[in-house]
C-alpha cells in the first residue's frame, strides 16, 4: 500500500476546503508545499498531486479572466488529465485524493466552455 505523510493529508483537507471557497490560488499553494517532499523522493503520488495543483491553477486563470485564459487553462488542466488515473484504491487516504479529483471534475464541468 502506498502511504502519504500527514502533511499531505492535512494539505488535501485544506485544498478541498479552499476549492469549495473558490480560493484556487491558495489551494495550489497549500498543496504545492506538501508536494515538494514527494517530488524530491520521487514518490509515486508526486505526479497526481502535481496534477491537482495544476487543476487549481487552471481555475485561478479562469477566475481572474487572464489574457488568453482559455489557452492557459487548457494547458495547465492537461497535467491533471495526464495523472488523474493515479488515484486508485489501495492508497492511504484514497478517499481524500478521490474527493480532490472529484472537486476538479465538478469545476471542469462548471467551466467546460473554457476547457474544450
Amino acid at each position: 500500500m502506498l502511504t502519504m505523510n500527514d502533511d499531505l493529508e492535512g494539505a488535501l483537507h485544506t485544498y478541498i476546503k479552499l476549492l469549495d471557497k473558490e480560493e484556487y490560488f491558495e489551494a495550489h499553494e497549500v498543496l504545492e508545499e506538501a508536494w515538494h517532499p514527494l517530488r524530491l523522493k520521487k514518490h509515486p503520488l508526486a505526479n497526481l498531486v502535481k496534477g491537482l495543483i495544476n487543476g487549481a491553477i487552471a481555475f485561478e486563470h479562469i477566475k481572474r479572466n487572464r489574457v488568453n485564459v482559455k489557452n492557459k487553462a487548457q494547458k495547465v488542466i492537461a497535467s491533471y488529465e495526464r495523472h488523474k488515473h493515479l488515484c486508485v484504491e489501495g492508497i492511504r487516504a484514497y478517499a481524500l485524493l478521490k474527493k480532490a479529483c472529484e472537486k476538479i471534475e465538478v469545476l471542469k464541468q462548471k467551466h467546460k466552455e473554457m476547457l474544450v
